[in-house]
């Protein structure tokens, strides 16, 4: 295996080769391709640990119809839900959220158009400049990972919610700025209510700027050809504070829970949330992050579109560490504090499929 590595397999220049197409997984799927390339097959121990966690599939991540939040009865009873859902999963699916069906289909709609546009149209934002706000590629961790997602992604950074509308690629401008106005209140309305499940005022953690300014990361799995082979995405955990979730029917999201694979079955308006690093570290270690995948399917393409809150730009110089209000003799800080542009250099460096993860170096 070792000589096969060495002498007939030149693994970067593959890579390079593929990165230099500009045309992305999909690119090989209109190429009429049968077998995957070698550079997305994943290790030989990863693909027989699978063999060993089927996992369940009768048992569901949390649902929490948030309709009525207004209503303090009810209010306490959905804050109670997000709570448990938060310390024992990390993930929760919420309907009755507020954003129309319609809206939640065109943003879907827009990054399939997106994808299956003329390929010189999508070369022009093909990019891995860390600056650029808008672009399009497949892999942030191409050079460095172990295996490739079969996966491209239309990135997205949007500050303080006001992106320029010229900026964004006109074929999903309308659906996409639409989208964005009403995820920045849903937003506002999920940090209140996992402010009051740490028990904090409502306004904590929207008022140290969790809300301001996310990146939509929108992804497109194109159908594979051999799925057992590859993953969509690879198990990680997200770096940000929290994440906004809109899948399309086709399912293929799973959470570790328990040492254990569950799918995340899509709801038909329905969107997935999942609490970030920086979520675990703000609240002590009362939520928790939780490693999550994507699998890939002979049927697609399955298109998710997820929004990642990072919080407001102003916090990248400051120090970030647990909550103060919820630290006491009982409850001593679990990390250190740290530059939270550091945390980021250091997530942003590092390959999906890394043993250290970037949190790790600050935990007490």
């Amino acid at each position: 295996m070792a000589t096969e590595t060495s002498v007939d397999y030149d693994r970067t220049k593959e890579l390079k080769q593929f990165d230099d197409t500009k045309a992305g997984v999909k690119g090989l799927v209109d190429a009429g391709i049968l077998n995957i390339p070698k550079i997305f097959v994943r290790p030989a121990e990863d693909l027989a640990a699978d063999e060993l966690n089927s996992g369940h599939k009768n048992v569901e991540v949390p649902i929490i119809d948030v309709s009525n939040v207004g209503d303090s009865i009810r209010r306490q009873e959905i804050v109670n839900e997000v709570k448990i859902a938060s310390g024992e999963w990390g993930f929760f699916q919420v309907i009755n959220h507020g954003i129309p069906l319609s809206v939640l289909d065109e943003m879907i709609e827009g990054i399939r158009l997106f994808n299956e546009q003329d390929l010189e149209l999508k070369m022009e934002l093909y990019s891995r400049d860390g600056a650029k706000k808008v672009k399009f590629l497949s892999n942030f961790d191409i050079y460095t990972s172990k295996a490739l997602d079969w996966k491209d992604t239309l990135q997205l950074s949007l500050l303080d919610f006001d992106p320029d509308p010229s900026e964004m690629p006109p074929v999903c401008r309308k659906s996409t700025m639409e989208y964005i106005k009403h995820l920045k209140k849903l937003g506002e309305t999920l940090f209140e209510l996992l402010s009051e499940a740490l028990g904090l005022q409502p306004d904590h953690l929207n008022s140290i700027g969790c809300s301001k300014g996310c990146s939509i990361v929108a992804h497109y799995y194109p159908p594979c050809p051999q799925p057992e082979l590859t993953l969509g995405v690879r198990k990680h955990a997200d770096a940000g504070i929290l994440t906004v979730l809109l899948q399309n029917h086709i399912g293929g999201l799973q959470v570790l829970h328990d040492d254990q694979w569950f799918d995340v079955h899509p709801i038909r308006g329905g969107l997935v949330i999942n609490i970030g690093d920086l979520l675990q570290v703000l609240s002590n270690d009362k939520f928790k992050s939780v490693k999550h995948r994507a699998i890939a399917s002979h049927v697609g393409p399955r298109i998710s579109v997820p929004c990642f809150f990072s919080g407001h730009a102003s916090l990248l110089d400051k120090p970030f560490g647990p909550i103060k209000d919820l630290l006491s003799e009982a409850n001593p800080p679990r990390y250190k504090e740290f530059l939270l542009k550091e945390y980021l250099a250091k997530f942003f460096s590092s390959s999906l499929d890394d043993n250290k993860l970037p949190l790790d170096y600050y935990k007490q």
